[in-house]
């Protein structure tokens, strides 16, 4: 069994930063053997990949609407994994959620939410002036 627990979100104007983090807990929770995934979910709208972070080498993949303005990185000792925003933007206004899966994750099945086993609660991200 695996703990997620998210943090950093909040409000911030168009244009600001937030860093999230997830930090993870349980029995054989370590980094080396989980991929970690930030997803995110507007009212209304389904669920979406944000990005993802590889077990192992650490591979990265990020969704289009975020490419070259949010960075995913881990602290494998701390085992814990950050999203880090810049630019943001209105349309990123959404409830943020890591998740974990116990594979290697790779390619375009980084953002689908069915390989992935474990989910964190959510943390509220709003962007508005």
């Amino acid at each position: 069994q695996v703990q997620l627990v998210e943090s950093g979100g909040g409000l911030v104007q168009p244009g600001g930063s937030l860093r999230l983090s997830c930090a993870a807990s349980g029995s054989g929770s370590t980094l080396n053997y989980y991929s970690i995934g930030w997803f995110r979910q507007a009212p209304g709208k389904e669920r979406e990949g944000v990005s993802s972070i590889s077990s192992g080498d650490g591979s990265t993949y990020y969704g289009d609407s975020v490419k070259g303005r949010f960075t995913i990185s881990r602290d494998i000792a701390r085992n814990t994994v950050f999203l880090q925003m810049n630019s943001l933007e209105p349309e990123d206004t959404a409830v943020y959620y890591c998740a974990a899966a116990r594979l290697y994750v790779h390619g375009s099945m980084w953002s689908l939410t069915r390989i992935y086993d474990y989910w964190g609660q959510g943390t509220q991200v709003t962007v508005s002036s």
